[in-house]
């Protein structure tokens, strides 16, 4: 073996509640973990401002704070966290191989997914803007929703995320107003109908996003142009919700794990298993139904468990 392999018990690729977790469940196993962050330490969560439906935090707490806490909480218990993310993969043998940014290689006992899943936005660069102030732009209703209570919202899409996002604020805000890009929706028929027979939810077919309009500092509202007529009308908004849908950060497994048909990491149910042993998943990578921190660092809990039985199996 090359003196630049490097050989660990268990690795973690990407961090996030789930990777976190599961490096506090597996250090405190004595599995020694090495956990590296991934392109975005901190996940998703890094992009929110506000959480307040995380289980512990009465005041809430902010998304960045919430992971700085995981990761410290983390280290505390042993983990090794590094700078880094995986380029490369080779799941054929009973050792794991993966490469960090290409020049690292590491042959693991066991690995524990937690790459996440990244929301689809439209691009445009005062959506960005408001999206990286934490200022009204949101891709998650759930989440996010909350802040805008008695408030008239925006929200792009035409699946049934969306349709069900829809429906979800129509219940905590004033107005919300669908922007769907095509004639006809991507939903199936029953959510399309939900959203249709919801009083305050008002429906723009033919309809794109021209522009995220604000102070500055926060969303005041939506330009928007029917693609038919050419007409451009402005739309008051405190919230811009996008649900044009994720994609998961898989595609460097696809040659070893199962995928579902958009990219996700199929797990056995149950468990944090996937088809090969030795290798679990954990948080947005396998979930594309709640999407939350609780849930993600639950199965990141889970992927840690499973992680420490297979080790304990092959004693």
């Amino acid at each position: 073996m090359s003196n630049s392999i490097e050989r660990v018990k268990c690795l973690i690729i990407g961090s996030g509640p789930a990777g976190y977790t599961a490096a506090i469940y597996a250090a405190r196993a004595n599995m020694f973990p090495v956990l590296y962050q991934g392109q975005q330490p901190g996940g998703q969560l890094t992009t929110t401002n506000e959480v307040e439906n995380f289980p512990g935090y009465p005041d809430g707490i902010t998304g960045p704070e919430m992971m700085v806490q995981l990761q410290a909480q983390a280290t505390r218990f042993g983990t090794d966290i590094r700078d880094g993310w995986a380029t490369k993969v080779d799941f054929s043998g009973e050792v794991h191989k993966v490469w960090i940014n290409d020049t690292i290689e590491i042959h693991a006992d066991t690995v524990i997914i937690s790459t996440g899943a990244s929301a689809k936005y439209l691009g445009l660069e005062s959506e960005q803007h408001y999206l990286k102030l934490g200022g009204g732009v949101s891709a998650c209703a759930v989440c996010d929703g909350f802040f805008y209570r008695n408030q008239e919202v925006v929200i792009v899409g035409a699946g049934d995320s969306a349709c069900e996002e829809a429906h979800y604020l129509s219940h905590i805000c004033k107005k919300v107003t669908m922007l769907v890009r095509s004639d006809v929706f991507r939903a199936s028929k029953i959510m399309e109908e939900r959203v249709r027979k919801t009083p305050n939810i008002e429906i723009l077919m033919h309809t794109e996003t021209d522009e995220v309009l604000g102070d500055g500092q926060v969303v005041t509202g939506v330009r928007a142009k029917n693609r038919a007529t050419g007409e451009v009308t402005e739309i008051p908004a405190t919230g811009f919700f996008v649900a044009i849908g994720h994609k998961p950060n898989t595609d460097i497994f696809a040659d070893y794990l199962d995928l579902d048909e958009t990219g996700y990491i199929k797990n056995i149910p149950g468990t944090a298993k996937t088809n090969v042993p030795g290798v679990f998943v954990g948080g947005d990578a396998a979930d594309h139904v709640y999407r939350q921190a609780i849930t993600a660092a639950g199965t990141g809990c889970m992927a840690a468990l499973d992680a420490e039985r297979y080790l304990a199996s092959k004693e």
